[in-house]
């Protein structure tokens, strides 16, 4: 029995206790009973924490820590406490650990039967299991990096659609009946509450081991939690990475929530994005997580009854920025949404971003790096709906130069200044140092002396975007492209074929 007699005093002192004195406290083994595992004569168990038939799980009593050597697991590589094997069986938060973790010292730990457990808890627990499951997924992982998304910093997940299988319940060897009818038990448990929210549909045939068959949600999808009011997880995203997939958007059925979560009470300017990737992009900018709060919309037509509350709430709020997609269904929705909420709340200014034609908030990154995001809220324009059409820059970014004519602007103040400015415009945005240095170094082909230069960058970072919008703006008679050349091939040109 893991139960230990204990009095209020004890209990006072325990509710107080730090990690260390838990692990002090709270044995292994004291954990491996609650659970009902036991270990076999070398001290190795089937891992709970992946589909596991050979027991791959070395206990190590003297330590009171354990170690899965299977590469197919979450936790390989990372020997496991107490408070970790807890972490990992009931896949809970940490403070959850540590709680559950106390009321084992004192005996008043309960297991709670999961089909008892609420909507958000089933969530809460299958999120983390995706959640770990990104680790052991190389195409997952993958699509993350092709998005220019960091797992290790998000809280994203993948459904490869192997949850439900048999694997992750594998029966211990030499197990007897009332074991198997725990694992039995269980899976039978997990199988309903998934079918309760809607993470398993039931096809009505059956499989050809002749149990039920069911279909996955969101199979081969990264999933993203969405949050109510409280910060509980209590729905789900899912997000194809298979390239030929048709439908790519998945949510689950009586969708709630928010993603990331419910803006701080206290937020003053809320960027809104037309798809949570693009939120999630936003998410991993330091520079403007620091100045603003972000919330994805789902989709143009997705500015839910849920969202309004949400920010209606916000007493503080003086801004909603748009940072929609850069397609004509992404402007009328910005300016759809942006006299909405205008009309709803007095006072409230509402500006949109200027994302470049054809491009989202995560696309930009395929060729810029992500100083471009900064700038181009920036240079957000403000919505006005009295008789203007179109928004107004919310900074006037225009160079103002004395008079109309080219030298005229050569003369005018800040010419180095004005001159970036109109290259902006032009449509290079972002990298505000490098397109002027690579523009006046272009420029010089006119002397008898060129300046020459060379891009250098890690793959994807754009260089080959900023050198030909570059290009673009030179006289294209004078314009000579090559995708690669050899190291003699300048030699068989004149000595000014190139001027």
């Amino acid at each position: 029995m893991y139960y230990c007699e204990t009095n209020v005093f004890d209990k006072l002192f325990i509710n107080s206790m730090g990690i260390s004195e838990i692990k002090s406290q709270l044995t292994l083994k004291t954990v491996l009973d609650y659970y009902g595992l036991k270990p076999d004569k070398h001290l190795r168990l089937n891992c709970s924490f992946h589909p596991d038939k050979t027991p791959s799980l070395q206990v190590y009593y003297k330590t009171h820590t354990a170690y899965c050597f299977s590469s197919n697991c979450s936790t390989h590589g990372k020997s496991l406490d107490v408070i970790d094997f807890i972490l990992h069986k009931e896949s809970c938060s940490k403070h959850e650990a540590i709680e559950k973790a106390k009321q084992l010292i004192t005996g008043e730990a309960t297991a709670t039967p999961i089909e008892n457990l609420t909507r958000s808890a089933i969530l809460t627990k299958m999120f983390i299991y995706f959640k770990n499951a990104i680790h052991n997924s190389k195409p997952a992982k993958e699509y993350l990096e092709e998005r220019h998304l960091d797992f290790e910093k998000l809280k994203v997940g993948y459904n490869s659609g192997q949850f439900h299988h048999a694997g992750r319940f594998a029966k211990p060897d030499g197990a007897d009946k009332a074991q198997l009818s725990s694992v039995e038990s269980k899976k039978q448990a997990m199988i309903q509450s998934c079918l309760k929210v809607g993470l398993l549909l039931d096809q009505g045939k059956k499989s050809r081991t002749g149990e039920p068959a069911y279909q996955p949600f969101g199979k081969n999808g990264v999933v993203f939690p969405l949050k109510n009011a409280a910060g509980k997880v209590v729905s789900l995203y899912f997000r194809s990475i298979i390239d030929n997939s048709k439908i790519k958007h998945f949510y689950l059925k009586n969708r709630q929530g928010l993603y990331p979560c419910y803006p701080k009470t206290n937020t003053t300017k809320l960027i809104l994005t037309e798809a949570i990737i693009d939120a999630a992009t936003l998410l991993q900018q330091k520079q403007i997580t620091d100045q603003y709060e972000i919330l994805s919309l789902f989709g143009t037509n997705g500015l839910t009854e849920e969202h309004t509350k949400a920010i209606k709430n916000l007493t503080d709020l003086e801004e909603v920025i748009f940072f929609f997609d850069g397609d004509q269904a992404g402007k009328a929705a910005a300016k759809k949404y942006a006299e909405q909420l205008t009309t709803q709340h007095s006072g409230l200014k509402t500006s949109t971003v200027a994302t470049p034609e054809n491009e989202d908030v995560n696309s930009l990154l395929d060729s810029h790096s992500s100083e471009i995001l900064t700038e181009l809220l920036e240079q957000r324009e403000v919505f006005s709906f009295s008789n203007e059409e179109s928004p107004r820059p919310s900074v006037d970014s225009r160079p103002t130069a004395v008079g109309c004519g080219p030298l005229d602007f050569l003369k005018s103040p800040n010419v180095l200044q004005q001159l970036n400015e109109r290259i902006g415009q032009c449509g290079i945005v972002g990298e505000r140092q490098s397109r002027l240095l690579l523009f006046l170094l272009t420029l010089s082909y006119q002397n008898k002396r060129p300046l020459h230069g060379i891009v250098q960058g890690s793959s994807g970072s754009g260089k080959t975007h900023i050198i030909s919008r570059i290009a673009d703006l030179m006289p294209q008679e004078d314009v000579l492209r090559f995708t690669r050349i050899t190291e003699s091939s300048l030699y068989n040109w004149g000595e000014y074929d190139l001027f």
